[in-house]
């Protein structure tokens, strides 16, 4: 199950990308806008990435004018790993080498022909684990770090004020 959210500006592209997965057999839940009149892009951001890190679907698409709202909202939430993509070879490196669970696309950014072979790239695109796993392993104990309190490290030397080179 895909996850599916935009705001108002992405409205008309989240209901071609719905379409396009119906074609490929693949069941979505929308998480609006459910029109083209204004909506807030963070609360539904954080909807879907609740819902993939939940485990109730597998990914998440979301779609802004930019893409770059979606996929802060999205990323503020542990276990998100969205990635905001404007060609194919990002959207399937950001599945092969990052994992990435949720796609941020911008509707005012990409037109709607690229917009789903980056929909499909990613969606193809395996993850290739290996050295990457390590990587994605140290994102989710960064989250971890972060939730559970700044206890020292490279965070807290960061609040230290120090001349930059």
């Amino acid at each position: 199950m895909i996850a599916i959210g935009s705001d108002h500006a992405g409205f008309r592209l989240k209901e071609l990308i719905i379409r396009h997965l119906e074609e490929r057999a693949l069941p979505c839940r929308d998480f609006g806008a459910f029109d083209g009149r204004g909506a807030d892009y963070v609360p539904i951001g954080a909807a879907v990435a609740e819902a993939v890190a939940a485990g109730a679907c597998e990914r998440g698409i979301l779609i802004c004018g930019t893409g770059i709202g979606m996929s802060i909202a999205a990323n503020k939430r542990a276990g998100i790993r969205a990635a905001l993509c404007g060609d194919t070879y990002s959207a399937e490196l950001s599945r092969r080498h990052n994992d990435a669970n949720v796609l941020a696309l911008g509707a005012r950014v990409v037109g709607e022909g690229l917009a789903m072979r980056i929909v499909d790239a990613w969606l193809d695109a395996p993850f290739d684990g290996g050295r990457h796993l390590e990587r994605v392993k140290l994102i989710s104990r960064l989250e971890e770090s972060v939730l559970g309190g700044l206890g020292g490290g490279a965070a807290a030397d960061c609040q230290r004020p120090q001349k930059c080179s």
